[in-house]
C-alpha cells in the first residue's frame, strides 16, 4: 500500500513548490521585460523608418515638381 506523508514531509514539499513558483515567476517577469524592451526597440525604429519614407517622398515630390515646372517652362 501507499504509505502516508508525514506533516514534514509535506511541509518539505510544500516549501520546495513554493520556491519552484517563485523562481518560475522571477523567469517570467524577465522574459516580458525583455519582451517589452524589443518591443519599444522595433516601435522606435519603425517610427524612424516611417520618418525617413516620409523624407524621401518629400524630395522626390518636390524633384518631380521642379522638373515639371522646368519642362512647362521650355515648352512655352
Amino acid at each position: 500500500m501507499k504509505e502516508e506523508k508525514s506533516n514534514r514531509d509535506m511541509i518539505v514539499e510544500t516549501n520546495r513548490d513554493v520556491k519552484w513558483i517563485c523562481r518560475t515567476l522571477e523567469e517570467m517577469k524577465e522574459s516580458i521585460g525583455d519582451h517589452e524592451n524589443r518591443i519599444r526597440d522595433l516601435e522606435g525604429f519603425k517610427s524612424e523608418s516611417a520618418g525617413r519614407e516620409r523624407q524621401i517622398s518629400a524630395g522626390v515630390g518636390a524633384g518631380a515638381g521642379g522638373l515639371v515646372a522646368v519642362l512647362m517652362r521650355f515648352l512655352q
